[in-house]
């Protein structure tokens, strides 16, 4: 009993190394760039070492976007606990989205080329199930937020609560995705925050006088 325990101990310690190896190495070098062979050289290991606990690299990536997704909804989900109107739950949630994606910026390109490329992955289906259903929590909360600046009467009774849900997460992947590939470094942040700022306060105004 001791022995397995040990093992299982030590399966996970190689597992966690190999993840936070290829986690340096993909968002200093990107994805396109990082082999099998680097991330166990990294993570000290052999190639073969690695490949009995992932089939691929992409597998790899996508192991480390999930937990990624998983740390994000934390913190949103903690943002709606705090109170507070509609209207600020929004703003505090684009807030974070932001900052969490400005870190990482091949993140934010692996999980955008996921959702547009979901039904063509080669992952695992276990995997990639997971990974859109986390992604569907958080896009979750934001309904639950319209929801209740409907029910609090902050927000139109008569709002399709699906599609502004689905056009505020468009809003905000599509901002991101504007600016952190083709502006200038120097002015990128400043962009992004500036430009979901004013038009999430443009989309809230909407959503009061629909």
């Amino acid at each position: 009993m001791i022995f397995e325990k040990r093992r299982s101990r030590e399966k996970e310690i190689r597992k966690s190394a190999i993840l936070k190896a290829a986690r340096k190495l993909f968002f200093e070098r990107g994805f396109k760039s990082v082999t099998v062979e680097s991330i166990a050289k990294k993570a000290e290991l052999s190639k073969g070492a690695v490949y009995l606990y992932f089939k691929s690299k992409d597998e790899i990536y996508s192991q480390i976007l999930l937990n990624d997704i998983d740390k994000f909804h934390e913190k949103v989900a903690g943002l709606c606990k705090n109170g507070g109107s509609a209207s600020d739950m929004l703003s505090r949630l684009s807030a974070v989205y932001v900052d969490f994606f400005l870190k990482d910026r091949e993140l934010f390109r692996i999980l955008i080329t996921f959702m547009l490329h979901a039904n063509h992955s080669n992952l695992p289906e276990d995997l990639q199930t997971h990974i859109i259903k986390s992604t569907n929590q958080t896009v979750d909360i934001i309904e639950k937020v319209f929801q209740y600046g409907i029910d609090n009467g902050e927000f139109s009774s008569s709002l399709n609560v699906r599609k502004i849900r689905n056009a505020l997460w468009g809003f905000l992947n599509g901002v991101v995705s504007l600016y952190i590939f083709i502006s200038a470094e120097s002015r990128r942040e400043e962009l992004i925050r500036s430009t979901i700022t004013a038009g999430l306060d443009v989309f809230i105004e909407g959503l009061k006088r629909n």
